[in-house]
């Protein structure tokens, strides 16, 4: 499988475009004051991106996992799942990274330089996110679950598909076994009645055999004889 059709590659380039715009909002997030609301508005976009991206990363991760198990069967070795894994946890760092930067700098409200000496701290959680800040997570995390439940749906209305589809086959192969078997139990009838009328005749044959004697015997062979002469002149001398 190609890189173009490859579904791996699809989401990497996906994300990827995310994470280009998600740095492109930070470098923005970064020229504004702390004091504008320009900025709180940005910094809310940016953790809410900041959630989905790494979401995503995980579902890759996931999916990584599951062809771990049987490299062959998706057309990959160790080498391709190895530089999968390395792309998944290089663009995991980007985003935690940027988001320690986001909290670092709301934290301390100072220029770009403080938020970076703060970049390697993990900031409180519990301090982090006013009201409005939990009600976004809220809803983010609401669609994320909305969503995992709608492709759990459909995985299980592909599973009852492929379960229908079998059952159909089975009971095309069981009925087509009870015809087999319908044939055969007629065709072992046919032999049985066959075998009973051929011992029947030979029967007869052995008592008119019996009853007849040498010289009836004699007189049938020379008669059956001067036919078969009397029917071959007819044939080729006519």
């Amino acid at each position: 499988m190609s890189k173009a059709q490859d579904p791996f590659y699809i989401v990497k380039e996906e994300i990827q475009e995310s994470i280009d715009k998600l740095q492109s909002s930070f470098h923005q997030w970064e020229r504004i004051r702390p004091d504008n609301e320009q900025r709180v508005r940005l910094t809310k976009e940016l953790f809410t991106n900041c959630e989905s991206i790494e979401w995503q990363v995980d579902e890759l991760d996931k999916a990584i996992s599951v062809a771990a198990r049987d490299p062959s069967l998706y057309g990959i070795d160790e080498v391709e799942l190895e530089n999968r894994r390395i792309w998944t946890s290089s663009a995991r760092t980007q985003v935690g990274n940027l988001k320690k930067a986001v909290v670092a700098g709301k934290e301390n409200g100072n220029s770009a330089s403080a938020m970076h000496r703060e970049l390697m701290r993990l900031p409180d959680r519990s301090n982090m996110y006013t009201v409005e800040d939990d009600d976004e997570f809220i809803s983010s995390e609401s669609d994320r679950q909305m969503l995992l439940i709608r492709q759990q749906d459909e995985e299980l209305d592909e599973l009852s598909a492929s379960v229908e589809r079998i059952g159909g086959v089975g009971l095309t192969i069981h009925e087509e076994l009870l015809a087999q078997e319908n044939i055969i139990d007629d065709l072992g009838n046919e032999m049985d009645s066959t075998t009973n009328r051929l011992d029947f005749v030979q029967k007869k044959v052995a008592m008119v055999m019996k009853k007849a004697s040498a010289t009836g015997q004699c007189m049938m062979i020379s008669f059956l004889l001067g036919l078969f002469i009397i029917l071959f002149i007819l044939v080729f001398f006519t």
